[in-house]
């Protein structure tokens, strides 16, 4: 399934869609997600929190989404976080230079490359506006970040673009409060805010967007003393290799054979596949990208991105950097704060290594990768990991008279609390059927008038359309058993 049909499964059953979209002036680049989507969202959340920071007993920090002009000084947003644009000297249209570049001529030129290099790759391969074919401007840097103004003297702050810097800051009262012992992670899920120049694609570039980031603090001499190694050493990780190649290797080969830098990146980049697995991504379609110089972000010395393939290319789902003391070291020299720590009775300032993972795009893609065409059957289906869909259940009368409805909306009560489920007596079964399985519910229970005589009901299997009956007082413990986490 492509682009444009998720496009139209996503506004037609609620899981998300442009927000003010009934105003002409409404800003590109601002989605909002409908009950479907709210309900993926969360499922989502809770899976990560289970697969990634209860795993590893870190700390999860809600830090504030307004931060002080102080905070991206010291972080270098305020001076390096900025795209390349160009302008149309005829009608003054703005474009990102390499996105444009890209488009027009296949050529990947960086998005940090030198302002120069843009430049001449317009002029050599003559890229012109695609709006009025007009010549361009030299290229310049925009700084992406929102500025705000607070209180009446409209003292400068700005939305974060990032949720990992209220992590940095808080880390020395973190790390004193919690008792920390390094490796230790930090993690966070909110809302960032970047300025895009033209944000499009609905929630694969937008202006406003969920992330789950974690912060994992470490003793810089110690990267290859990981106690959980021996869990993860034969776990596959697709690594893409020089001559733009997928090789599928253990993370034991990935270190020996220096693929991976250590233990430690090694472990985390497979609790990543390990988690993605669990959400019904084809990690088949993935990779891991280690990123160049040019392309790294400027606090990374060592960068992988986690990307996987949909029908519009190869995505990036979560940026996975080793940031060295760049981030505590920068905070410390700007606030005067001290950032080391002791570690066994030596004083050490930690390194960092962050997942970064956007949960927008990682929704698409779990949608993408999960909606199929039943041709044979005549349906759409949405074949969402049952623990995911946000419906678990539809709650179906066969009809409305007979005391069929009173007995549906008796089983519906029983249920309702402990599981999503969706209460329905009105059209035909089979469009009621197909209306679920566009959604992602796993499974339909349908009353009738068997189930006045006997208190059993039929469920049905979205994947298989196979259906059994079962009694009523076997359905909480038959739906726990299918829709609670593995």
């Amino acid at each position: 399934m492509n682009y444009e049909q998720i496009i139209q499964l996503a506004l037609e059953r609620g899981f998300y869609f442009p927000s003010c979209e009934i105003y002409a002036d409404a800003p590109a680049g601002f989605w909002e997600y409908g009950p479907s989507g709210v309900s993926l969202k969360n499922k989502f959340m809770d899976l990560w929190r289970r697969e990634l920071v209860r795993r590893d007993r870190m700390w999860e920090i809600d830090g504030s989404q307004i931060m002080s002009q102080s905070v991206f000084t010291a972080s270098g947003h305020l001076s390096s976080f900025a795209d390349p644009v160009i302008t149309c000297q005829k009608c003054k249209s703005i474009f990102r230079a390499d996105k444009l570049i890209a488009e027009i001529t296949s050529i990947v030129v960086p998005e940090s490359a030198d302002l120069e290099q843009f430049d001449k790759t317009i002029l050599e391969k003559n890229v012109k506006c695609p709006k009025c074919k007009g010549s361009f401007d030299n290229a310049k840097k925009f700084n992406m970040m929102f500025k705000v103004g607070i209180g009446p003297q409209s003292e400068p702050a700005y939305l974060r673009p990032e949720t990992c810097q209220s992590i940095f800051v808080d880390f020395p009262r973190l790390y004193k409060t919690m008792r920390g012992r390094l490796p230790i992670g930090v993690a966070q899920i909110g809302k960032s805010f970047r300025n895009e120049i033209s944000p499009r694609q609905s929630l694969l570039r937008l202006r406003e967007f969920y992330q789950a980031e974690i912060e994992v603090f470490c003793n810089p001499n110690k990267l290859n003393e990981m106690d959980g190694f021996s869990e993860i050493e034969n776990t596959v990780i697709r690594l893409m290799v020089d001559d733009n190649t997928i090789k599928p290797v253990t993370c034991k080969e990935a270190l020996e054979s220096g693929m991976v830098p250590n233990k430690l990146v090694a472990y985390y980049l497979a609790l990543l596949v390990e988690f993605y697995q669990k959400t019904g991504i084809d990690v088949g379609k993935s990779r891991f990208r280690k990123l160049g110089d040019k392309e790294k972000a400027f606090y990374a010395s060592v960068a992988f991105d986690f990307e996987v393939e949909t029908t519009i290319g190869w995505l990036e789902l979560v940026a996975c950097n080793y940031r060295s003391d760049y981030d505590l070291k920068s905070h410390g020299n700007v606030s005067k704060e001290k950032f080391e720590v002791l570690d066994n009775e030596v004083k050490v300032l930690p390194h960092v290594f962050e997942l970064s993972m956007g949960i927008d795009r990682s929704l698409y893609t779990i949608l993408e990768h999960s909606l199929r065409e039943d041709k044979e059957n005549d349906r759409v289906v949405l074949s969402l990991k049952p623990y995911l869909a946000p419906i678990h259940v539809g709650v179906l009368s066969l009809m409305k008279k007979d005391g069929l409805a009173e007995k549906t909306e008796e089983v519906f009560s029983k249920i309702k609390t402990k599981y999503d489920a969706f209460l329905d007596h009105s059209g035909a079964i089979g469009r009621r059927y197909r209306r679920l399985d566009e959604v992602g519910a796993p499974f339909a229970v349908t009353i009738d008038h068997q189930t006045l005589q006997d208190d059993t009901v039929t469920i049905r299997m979205r994947d298989s359309m196979a259906q059994e009956r079962i009694k009523i007082s076997d359905l909480d413990s038959h739906l726990a058993r299918e829709t609670g986490f593995p």
